[in-house]
């Protein structure tokens, strides 16, 4: 039955989540609340190991949750299950966009597509501040590493695994402070 629940998830994912891995982030947090697969703190956790390790965010993600919910035959299901409606969609447009490539509607409804995308990349930063600083449950700590990094990065421009490395060493200072 899980293997069923991943794939119906993450195949709905995958169909509405246009944009890109940060586009899914907004229905992965609906899962913390609607499964209980994971927690919210977990969900912060996959998006920091996703974002650092090869790969497009969605796959790692879908990888990461199918295997804490189901295993290794769970993250070949959430994987296969994110791509396939990408996969389905291309071999239809492919099949039709010669035809309509020209066509005012086709250009209006990409117009419009980007709007959404803008607003659900926007939602994702929402969840990943609000998860990262609560607004509840301010530290100063995290605020002040945020400031520093956002500083830093925007006066120099160096390679972002220096500011990554950076964030990593202060959490550590902090933690053990």
């Amino acid at each position: 039955m899980i293997y069923l629940e991943l794939f119906i998830e993450f195949f709905k994912i995958g169909l509405f989540s246009i944009g890109g891995g940060l586009a899914t982030l907004p229905f992965l947090n609906k899962l913390v609340y609607s499964k209980g697969w994971y927690s919210l703190d977990e969900l912060t956790t996959m998006i920091a190991v996703s974002q650092s390790t090869p790969g497009p965010i969605g796959i790692n993600m879908a990888t990461y949750v199918g295997y804490i919910t189901g295993g290794i035959l769970g993250s070949i299901i959430g994987v296969f299950a994110l791509v396939l409606p990408s996969f389905i969609i291309i071999i239809i447009i492919s099949h039709f966009l010669n035809k309509f490539k020209e066509s005012l509607y086709i250009k209006t409804s990409f117009y419009f597509l980007r709007a959404v995308v803008t607003g659900l990349i926007g939602a994702s930063f929402l969840l990943l501040f609000n998860s990262a600083i609560p607004i509840n449950n301010i530290d100063i700590k995290k605020i002040f590493v945020f400031v520093l990094i956002l500083f830093l990065v925007l006066r120099y421009k160096k390679h972002p695994i220096f500011y990554i490395a950076l964030g990593g060493f202060l959490g550590i200072i902090f933690k053990l402070s």
